[in-house]
């Protein structure tokens, strides 16, 4: 969030007059002067003429890669748990799940009023990975997989799958299920060797690296709640 715009929530002053107490040399952040342009995280500590204010509570969205060996859980006493490796100094959880035994993308945030719109399974929200299984994978099976498997007594949704290489396929979700893409694999003979997931909507891995995080686009965290104002996302 812009330092004019954290000055101007906290009620002292519209974000003009706000940049004007800071090209006076009024405001400080962290005890060091600020500039125009400054821009704040939750954990800041921001002052005006020495006196500490604070601004609405900023809410925070996460995108990280997540590796193999890390569980997506807030429990402390897991060890190797997301919350951990985030590292994060506000209190945050992650959206949804992604197997420990699975890598890829992640979303985390302190924002509990997105979690329900994600996660219900009638929204239609894609999540997309790319699925390498442990030997050739026929023509028969992407189109089961893509129709709809058996597990668990109950038809998985249709689904796209594409081949891209004789052991490896992508394949596109609106649904899930507890640990899905492996059970429908296991359904028709296959063991998944590697589960990435690559995609959450709009909301892409891309280069980011295994075990990396970065704050999501204002674009990104808008398209969360598209008929909600979001709230800046911390400086990127």
């Amino acid at each position: 969030m812009r330092l004019n715009k954290y000055i101007s929530e906290s009620g002292r002053c519209s974000r003009r007059e706000a940049d004007k107490w800071i090209e006076a040399g009024r405001v400080t952040c962290n005890g060091v002067r600020a500039v125009l342009g400054t821009r704040v995280t939750g954990g800041d500590e921001v002052r005006v003429d020495g006196e500490l204010i604070g601004a609405k509570k900023m809410q925070i969205y996460i995108a990280l890669n997540k590796p193999v060996g890390i569980t997506c859980t807030t429990e402390p006493h897991i060890k190797d748990n997301v919350i951990d490796l985030v590292g994060h100094s506000d209190r945050i959880f992650p959206i949804g799940r992604l197997d420990k035994d699975s890598e890829g993308l992640i979303l985390l945030t302190n924002n509990g009023d997105i979690v329900n719109e994600l996660l219900r399974s009638e929204n239609n929200h894609e999540k997309e990975y790319i699925v390498t299984v442990n030997r050739p994978v026929t023509d028969l099976a992407l189109s089961m997989m893509a129709s709809g498997v058996k597990i668990a007594g109950a038809i998985t949704k249709p689904c796209k799958v594409i081949r891209l290489d004789r052991e490896v396929f992508r394949m596109i979700l609106t649904q899930g299920l507890n640990r899905q893409i492996r059970r429908m694999c296991s359904a028709l003979g296959y063991r998944v060797r590697r589960l990435q997931r690559v995609r959450i909507r709009d909301i892409h891995l891309g280069d980011l690296g295994l075990g990396e995080w970065r704050y999501l686009t204002d674009a990104e965290a808008a398209g969360l709640l598209p008929r909600s104002r979001v709230p800046d996302s911390p400086a990127r």
